[in-house]
């Protein structure tokens, strides 16, 4: 089984990635999008959204990083990914499920699944592009409004070069709402002869083992749970699930990361959302965040958290 950390925009970027994958579990790591129009993208653009390019595309845990690329324009998105597979991308991966509004306006992201020959347009084009060792991915929804072209775009997908398809289990217009149609993903993967990875409403290991019974998948995806419960990967391959303390430590390494970033301002945002977001799987963590909340200075709520640290310690 592989498990794969999902491109969450806004959440999964280079610091939660090496957060999750020292805690271990992971297989694989996909990037927040770049998206791309017009033209292609400069170098630092690329750097920016995968740093790891700069240490073999890895992180530091050892965990491979693939790019996702996202845009409506056949030729752009294959020089996109070409110049990616250049700065040593080690594998491309097509985003047709981002749910945004302001990506759907632009004719990017699950607003493709309305026309499966645009899928097997974008992508043959990408997969013609890139070298024979830089292996060529997609990820898409069940649909855009309804799920009636799922199994002809996931075909379309594999028919243009795809070499693994990752499907979240649910429409554009469904969102993140409960529950993710696993079955829809067994559908699909009945018609396509390429590894199919599951994604979608994985929050326990329980979850995993139903998820992967009703797909049909033997890898799975996982983004939100794993932010929420960041030992969830590990717990499923068997290992234990991080308590607190535990939950602390690894909390007080990343909130020192966020201190030390340039920009101020987005080190606190950060720092509250990662512990607002634990609060589903800790009550501690909840209690935590109703005192930093108002807190605008990142080494103040760094300071918390390793108060917060020391106090547990104290106590165990």
């Amino acid at each position: 089984m592989t498990i794969t950390l999902a491109p969450m925009e806004g959440v999964v970027d280079v610091y939660m990635r090496d957060m999750l994958t020292r805690i271990s579990g992971f297989d694989l790591c996909v990037t927040e999008f770049v998206r791309v129009s017009q033209v292609v993208a400069p170098k630092e653009w690329f750097f920016k959204y995968c740093p790891e390019l700069a240490y073999g595309s890895r992180t530091h845990a050892g965990v491979p990083v693939h790019l996702q690329l996202m845009g409506g324009e056949a030729s752009v998105m294959a020089d996109n990914a070409a110049f990616a597979a250049e700065l040593g991308a080690p594998g491309i991966d097509l985003n047709f499920g981002c749910p945004a509004k302001t990506v759907n306006r632009h004719m990017a992201g699950a607003a493709l699944l309305q026309w499966p020959e645009k899928l097997f347009e974008i992508c043959s084009a990408v997969k013609k592009s890139l070298p024979d060792d830089v292996p060529l991915s997609a990820k898409m929804r069940l649909g855009f409004e309804e799920k009636s072209l799922a199994l002809e775009n996931a075909k379309a997908l594999e028919d243009a070069g795809a070499e693994k398809l990752t499907v979240h289990a649910r429409t554009k217009l469904e969102g993140y709402k409960a529950p993710a149609h696993w079955e829809w993903i067994a559908k699909i993967c009945e018609v396509v002869d390429i590894p199919v990875v599951a994604n979608g409403e994985i929050w326990t290991p329980q979850d995993a083992i139903k998820c992967r019974e009703i797909s049909g998948c033997q890898d799975i995806m996982i983004g939100r749970g794993a932010i929420a419960r960041p030992s969830l990967a590990r717990e499923i391959k068997g290992g234990e699930f991080a308590q607190w303390p535990e939950m602390l430590e690894w909390l007080e390494i990343y909130c020192h990361m966020m201190q030390n970033t340039k920009r101020q301002k987005w080190g606190e945002g950060r720092m509250k959302q990662w512990i607002k977001l634990l609060g589903r799987t800790y009550p501690e963590a909840k209690d935590l965040f109703n005192r930093i909340k108002l807190v605008k200075d990142p080494a103040a709520i760094d300071a918390m958290v390793r108060s917060e640290v020391r106090e547990v310690g104290l106590c165990a």
